[in-house]
């Protein structure tokens, strides 16, 4: 049987996800615990030309939303980038996962041949939904969860591989 595009892409979107969530639960708890404000860690960057945590964190989230409503040809709602908390984030978390798991996984699958047009830069651009999918979604969403967790561990925030990848057995 051949392997469908919601089972390619979206369980690991809701496992990485999920595992952030919990991620931004050990940041607070440790946070506190050292005395170090919450907007320090929001604001936080790996290098002055990359984007904080907290735009890390929407970036990841806009990413299954996008591919969710892009490849399905479901609307793609507008989701502002206001979160400027701990709490806040977490929600735009809950609000994205409750999304993607209400996706029409028969209108995925039809999309990965059809054309995706999405912004990228001054213009657009045009890929398959496979290639959308799959070498651009995927990729960016992963690049942005992670670069999230290597900014709360340069700033002594005790998380792990497995806090990363969260519970990889649930099935």
């Amino acid at each position: 049987m051949p392997l469908s595009a919601y089972a390619a892409a979206f369980p690991g979107f809701i496992q990485t996800l999920t595992a952030l969530d919990a991620i931004l639960d050990k940041a607070v708890e440790q946070a506190e615990a050292r005395k170090i404000a919450p907007e320090v860690l929001l604001g936080s960057r790996l290098a002055p030309d990359m984007l904080p945590f907290s735009r890390q964190i929407q970036l990841a989230c806009d990413f299954v939303k996008n591919s969710a409503a892009r490849v399905s040809g479901a609307e793609n709602p507008r989701k502002p980038d206001e979160e400027k908390t701990f709490a806040e984030l977490k929600a735009r978390i809950a609000w994205t996962l409750a999304f993607a798991e209400g996706i029409d996984k028969a209108a995925l699958d039809a999309g990965l041949a059809k054309d995706v047009t999405f912004p990228r830069g001054k213009g657009e651009a045009v890929m398959k939904g496979e290639v959308y999918l799959t070498r651009f979604a995927l990729p960016n969403f992963y690049f942005h969860a992670a670069t999230a967790y290597a900014i709360l561990r340069e700033n002594g925030i005790q998380v792990g591989k497995m806090d990363f990848l969260g519970d990889v057995f649930e099935a």
